[in-house]
């Protein structure tokens, strides 16, 4: 299989399931040809999403749309293992064995009713995890075609040089947004432009409409002014300080709104002066560009 392709904005199905919206099939059907039709056609997923019940939820209604698997790409997650009574777990913990990914890929693969996953992604660090168990399950997986590409999520740069002793990485998924930078300040996306890493971001809009707290009701501000200039939405507008990083970040968003769905590939063709992006970031450290 050839290095999967995936489009400049990815959906998030994190909320389309009972986590959020709790779609019907009919509606995540809605969803789906929001996003084709928008040219969003990367979807993630977590197999924890919904309790270990969106996959499943969201497979049902692929399969129904009538859409082909060629022109989308799936990407999930494995690794954690919650509370849950969909297992007899006792505390919440990660497994990086190699059973244990090979068989959660599985899980997968059937819940969402595809042959293989675009990109397998490791959810969160752990600190017992070992390199060679994660690249024999990595390896098996590809040599089966169940997997295409292998990837990380929300790992620091040691940790992937970690699994990189064994693997190559070509994915890290991690919060990023004009509100959480770090990833910008601590060099995370640095690394991952020297390691030839595409970085992914979850919870891209940062706090902008999830808190009224001062810091977000500064860059609200700013960034609403902005938009009125650039004929976008706030939402499009924040999304548009993200692609304009040289690390070709990819945004995952995880609206269940095809209203919003609808517009947010504009955000690839606004390009923001040079003087609105630090404008932005000014704002949101409160203090003046250093």
């Amino acid at each position: 299989m050839n290095k999967p392709s995936f489009s400049r904005i990815i959906a998030g199905t994190m909320s389309w399931g009972i986590w959020g919206k709790n779609c019907n099939q009919h509606e995540m059907i809605t969803l789906l040809n929001t996003c084709l039709e928008n040219g969003i056609t990367t979807f993630d997923h977590a197999d924890i999403y919904g309790d270990y019940t969106t996959e499943a939820a969201f497979g049902v209604a692929f399969r129904a749309s009538g859409l082909r698997r060629e022109e989308v790409q799936f990407i999930s997650k494995c690794g954690i293992q919650m509370e849950s009574h969909e297992r007899k777990n006792v505390v919440k913990h990660y497994d990086y064995s190699k059973n244990y990914i090979i068989w959660s890929v599985e899980q997968s693969l059937q819940k969402l009713q595809t042959e293989y996953l675009d990109v397998l992604l490791l959810h969160r660090p752990s600190p017992l995890m070992q390199a060679d168990e994660i690249a024999a399950a990595v390896e098996e997986l590809k040599q089966a075609g169940k997997i295409v590409d292998f990837g990380v999520s929300n790992f620091s740069p040691s940790q992937v040089d970690l699994i990189q002793t064994k693997i190559k990485i070509n994915y890290n998924q991690i919060q990023f947004s004009v509100t959480h930078p770090n990833a910008m300040l601590d060099g995370s996306l640095d690394h991952m432009q020297m390691n030839g890493i595409q970085p992914m971001a979850w919870s891209p809009l940062g706090s902008i409409f999830t808190e009224d707290d001062s810091h977000a009701q500064r860059v609200k501000s700013l960034a609403s002014f902005h938009a009125l200039t650039y004929e976008v939405p706030v939402d499009v507008l924040l999304l548009a300080w993200i692609l304009k990083h040289p690390a070709g970040i990819l945004p995952v968003c995880g609206t269940a709104d095809a209203g919003r769905i609808s517009q947010l590939m504009r955000a690839t063709t606004v390009e923001l002066s040079l003087q609105d992006w630090f404008a932005l970031w000014q704002e949101s450290r409160g203090v003046p560009v250093p």
